[in-house]
């Protein structure tokens, strides 16, 4: 009997009809692209979990050396509470896999404003002196007793003279503070740009009042990383 020409030519050893190898190949090829897309999306959410922690910790180094180029009294409780966020931030990065190299930007140089007012009064005529201070209490002291920016007067003034610093938390706005306890509502105005926002004390800190980031935000002026001019009022 003559065998047919798809039997003469069919591979000894093979097993797989038509159908059963195009099934075949169709899993493999699933599995691959399968395998593809559990490797990419891994890779994406190690991108985007990489790019929050790299922005945290140059918010904060950026905090940081603005706070070092213009010290006052709290800066060194303020450098040390940072320290702390920067070797957290460091830890979980490492644990991210992330591998960007995060520097801080220099901080602004102070000098610049602090010789415009010493050549100023020299300069300037003594008929002058005489006329400002007699205009300038009638409308300063009706801001202070209000609160700056209270409008409704009820808030006291607190921690006067103090700056106010961002803690680089994240979260919805809230602040820390080592004078009030947890629980305390405080109102913080930024008379540079006339911005306030009312946050709760949630956590301790070295400073009278810390911003976390959002409520930092809130407040701000563009690129500053501190508020030298500012009111803190208790209000709960």
């Amino acid at each position: 009997m003559r065998r047919s020409r798809s039997s003469a030519y069919r591979r000894p050893g093979s097993g797989l009809t038509g159908r059963n190898r195009k099934i075949a190949i169709g899993l493999a090829v699933a599995t691959l692209a399968g395998g593809a897309f559990a490797v990419s999306t891994g890779m994406s959410n190690a991108a985007t979990n990489c790019s929050g922690l790299d922005q945290s910790l140059r918010d904060t180094l950026a905090f940081m050396a603005e706070q070092r180029a213009n010290p006052n009294a709290q800066t060194d409780a303020v450098l040390a509470n940072r320290q702390a966020v920067v070797d957290l931030i460091k830890v979980q990065r490492q644990q991210a896999g992330c591998n960007a190299n995060i520097a801080a930007p220099p901080a602004a140089p102070t000098k610049a404003p602090t010789k415009a007012p010493t050549k100023a009064p020299t300069t300037a005529p003594t008929a002058a002196p005489t006329k400002a201070p007699t205009k300038a209490p009638t409308t300063a002291p009706t801001q202070a007793a209000g609160g700056a920016g209270n409008g409704t007067g009820a808030g006291e003034v607190v921690c006067k003279g103090s700056t106010v610093t961002l803690s680089g938390e994240a979260g919805a706005p809230f602040a820390s503070s080592g004078t009030f306890p947890i629980g305390t509502r405080l109102k913080v105005t930024n008379l540079d740009n006339n911005k306030s926002t009312t946050v709760t004390v949630q956590s301790v800190s070295g400073s009278c009042v810390l911003l976390n980031n959002a409520a930092f935000e809130q407040v701000r002026e563009p690129g500053k990383f501190l508020i030298r001019r500012a009111v803190i009022e208790r209000v709960g």
